[in-house]
């Protein structure tokens, strides 16, 4: 796949385009004609730059989180899941979270969806994540045996799954903190 033609700045244009597309209108009537409408693309040319709608909407979505969780140390656990969520607001969390729900619903009839998001998008968070505990255990803070380390993804996505459905409201940064501090935390031990 050639992605070289592209400047930055344009794949940037064409990735906000498919997100904004996204939150309109959903994963299913999202097509590489309206990216290609909206963008002022031609559909060959985002076929040459990404395979399938999938590969697209993914590489938009990672594109949209350009700090990877593995970057992040500042020496505490408690302080690089502080400075991940310092790097967001709520109003953006609120669009996000919102994105996120409409994909979930989509993954279930979409498998090379499902399939493009776990390598795009879950996989680099895991990745990341494990990074942030292993230097945790590293340090000392949190047991290497600690049964809750095999769960930590189960975790943050139940928090922001579990506040809307139960209390219909999107998850912010005070509920995150609150949920860190009296959940998350607690179960790893520090």
């Amino acid at each position: 796949m050639t992605r070289t033609r592209l400047t930055p700045e344009r794949e940037a244009e064409l990735y906000e385009a498919v997100l904004d597309l996204l939150r309109e209108v959903g994963y299913d009537a999202l097509t590489m004609d309206a990216v290609a409408a909206r963008t002022r693309s031609s559909k060959a040319t985002l076929y040459r730059q990404w395979r399938s709608k999938p590969e697209l909407v993914a590489r938009a979505l990672r594109h949209n989180k350009p700090v990877s969780v593995a970057d992040i140390d500042t020496g505490t656990l408690r302080g690089d899941f502080q400075a991940v969520l310092d790097r967001t607001d709520d109003c953006q969390m609120e669009k996000d979270s919102a994105l996120m729900r409409g994909l979930a619903q989509a993954i279930h009839g979409n498998p090379d969806l499902h399939q493009a998001l776990r390598e795009l998008l879950i996989e680099p968070e895991i990745t990341g994540l494990d990074t942030l505990l292993r230097r945790a255990v590293e340090r000392g803070e949190v047991r290497v045996d600690n049964p809750a380390l095999d769960f930590v993804p189960h975790m943050l996505v139940g928090a922001f799954v579990a506040r809307q459905l139960i209390e219909d409201r999107t998850p912010d940064r005070t509920f995150l903190t609150d949920y860190l501090d009296a959940v998350f935390f607690p179960a790893l031990g520090v």
